[in-house]
């Protein structure tokens, strides 16, 4: 491997920085301490061409470093947005990467990432080193609905802060999106849901269950939803006319169920569509299509689909 400051794809001058969504104060034996603050990484250009800035939510196990880089050692989709003229947010999920973990004040942790699970669901269009995929994997809280509400809660005050933007999700962060446009309806334009965990009220042995249609936590429904049984077939108002992509590559074992995230999200009211990579010439790309070796390509429709969707708030 070569040093990575000689490697080409770097040449971009950038603006960056990087802040915490804070937590809630909380009272220990040891005195007052935070819970889950949410790590911020920020880059744009130094001419922004589009409107509306990008929020980047890395998906289970992972963290922010999914988007900025590749276990191969090239430029993340992070750094191809930013060329394309976006400006780009990146976090670390509560409890993940920057973002603070102690479980006596989040919670107990969910059991580490294996390196077979990651061989098993990360298979495609790949030549990395194994080391480097798994590296910065950790556990996610043993919780998984109240991760997702503490990842939206953040997410929302994020975007007081930043104004109306995009979301672009991958896998176990999809819910966390469409929790964060429940949260704040009017500050999210549209939302590229990147190989999003699913279908609808599936249960994921060893993680948790999407209670609440595809999430954890709950979410508001019209009519509203007394229990999770009440929620099949009923309305999310916060994604009444709202652009979704349900971005899916050709080998992944997330594709079979894509087109049933992509009926549950209408019925919802959302204005989904599936943009599955094959459709485009793209092929052969597993779940971890956001850092295989093509990335570069598979960056490209999610661009596109963006400049075309990212209009007026709906």
């Amino acid at each position: 491997m070569a040093a990575p400051h000689l490697s080409a794809g770097h040449e971009i001058t950038v603006r960056r920085g990087q802040f915490w969504v804070p937590g809630e104060r909380v009272t220990t034996a040891g005195g007052t301490v935070q819970r889950a603050p949410m790590f911020v990484q920020w880059e744009a250009p130094p001419e922004v061409s589009h409107p509306h800035p990008l929020v980047l939510v890395h998906g289970g196990g992972g963290q922010g470093t999914d988007w900025t880089g590749t276990p191969d050692g090239r430029p993340g989709w992070a750094t191809r947005f930013v060329e394309a003229g976006f400006a780009v947010y990146v976090v670390d999920r509560c409890g993940h990467g920057r973002s603070p973990y102690h479980p006596d004040v989040v919670g107990p942790m969910g059991p580490p990432f294996p390196y077979e699970a990651a061989e098993a669901l990360f298979a495609g269009n790949t030549e990395w080193d194994a080391d480097q995929l798994v590296a910065p994997m950790g556990p996610l809280p043993a919780d998984l609905a109240e991760s997702q509400r503490m990842d939206a809660d953040r997410l929302g005050r994020l975007l007081d802060v930043i104004g109306s933007a995009v979301l672009v999700t991958h896998s176990a962060g999809g819910p966390v999106g469409w929790l964060a446009a429940d949260a704040r309806p009017r500050l999210v334009t549209a939302i590229a849901a990147i190989e999003p965990i699913g279908p609808a009220f599936a249960d994921f042995p060893g993680l948790g269950a999407l209670t609440w249609g595809l999430t954890s936590a709950e979410i508001t429904y019209d009519p509203p939803a007394r229990t999770p049984e009440d929620a099949v077939g009923r309305k999310i108002p916060a994604l009444a006319g709202k652009p979704v992509a349900v971005v899916s590559g050709g080998a992944s074992p997330f594709t079979g169920f894509a087109p049933q995230v992509v009926e549950f999200l209408t019925t919802a009211g959302a204005r989904a569509e599936h943009l599955h990579l094959p459709d485009h010439g793209i092929t052969g790309n597993g779940h971890g299509l956001i850092f295989e070796t093509d990335s570069d390509e598979t960056v490209k429709p999610v661009i596109d689909w963006i400049l075309t969707h990212d209009k007026e708030i709906p």
